[in-house]
């Protein structure tokens, strides 16, 4: 949730009021909480056939819990599941609608793009695209709450952003760790089409792009972010993303893409945190 409320910080130059605060908060958890669910429900049966020989993998990275995939090990049934997803979707339909109308588009969407996305698990590695926009449309989303006509090129420097860690940091990293479980189901990844060494090199590609396109962030925010935010950035993108994927690169070792996963998971928790000592140095010296 760290992401949205980055874009939306970043985008406004300032924070949003406290009420329209608490709503995109309360929505954005409803929203994820509701996709989460709803990528659980559509993969149960695919998941189920992973964890059928040796069990549930221990994981390493930060989705790693031992109750994780719930559905595939029947400590939920699916009637609870499709209760739980419907209700937080309804709410964040609820929440979307009162902050902005067209972000109920945005949520439909990458609702029907997520189960596009579980669907062609066994078709086709460019699912990961699918992933990146899937898992870009709330920061996106979030830049609707406070403003409502956003200018075409900043969103698409956002986006380009948001897509390249999204593939380079999450997706392609946790498909990694997922190898051994993907392959007993015949899944289509990319570690798996393309082998370790390509996998390794198309995250490094896609997360030095997102930390070049980072340093012309700051084009799309009001507020007075110069140089010394700049560079902080990319020392910020360097240690949570790039050295962790060298590292990847190097050794090949499948718990390396899962601690990636987790460093990037913590990034643009860091970004707004950066950004709001930013703002917060600048309105003090106002």
């Amino acid at each position: 949730m760290a992401a949205p409320a980055f874009c939306a910080v970043l985008w406004l130059g300032r924070f949003p009021p406290w009420p329209t605060i608490l709503l995109a908060v309360a929505t954005a958890f409803a929203a994820y909480t509701a996709v989460y669910a709803l990528n659980d429900l559509m993969g149960m049966q695919t998941d189920r056939e992973k964890f059928a020989g040796s069990g549930i993998n221990p994981g390493f990275a930060v989705e790693a819990s031992p109750d994780r995939h719930p559905l595939a090990q029947r400590l939920l049934s699916v009637r609870s599941c499709v209760c739980w997803m419907g209700a937080w979707f309804v709410l964040a339909l609820l929440g979307s609608y009162l902050l902005n109308p067209a972000i109920v588009l945005i949520l439909l969407a990458a609702a029907v793009l997520e189960v596009v996305y579980c669907l062609l698990l066994k078709v086709t590695h460019l699912r990961t695209i699918l992933g990146g926009v899937v898992k870009t449309s709330g920061p996106i989303a979030a830049v609707f709450v406070v403003d409502h006509s956003p200018a075409p090129f900043s969103l698409l420097l956002l986006f380009a952003w948001l897509f390249l860690w999204e593939i380079g940091g999450q997706n392609i990293p946790s498909d990694w760790n997922d190898t051994v479980e993907d392959r007993r189901v015949n899944a289509k990844t990319v570690p798996i089409r393309f082998g370790f060494e390509i996998a390794g090199r198309l995250i490094l590609t896609c997360l030095a792009l997102s930390i070049v396109v980072s340093g012309f962030l700051p084009l799309v925010s009001p507020a007075r972010l110069g140089l010394p935010y700049v560079a902080a950035s990319l020392l910020v993108g360097y240690l949570l993303l790039l050295r962790p994927a060298l590292r990847l690169h190097r050794s090949k070792d499948g718990r390396l893409a899962a601690r990636l996963f987790d460093s990037a998971s913590y990034y643009p928790l860091a970004q707004l945190s950066l950004v709001t000592l930013f703002l917060a140095a600048e309105f003090l010296g106002a």
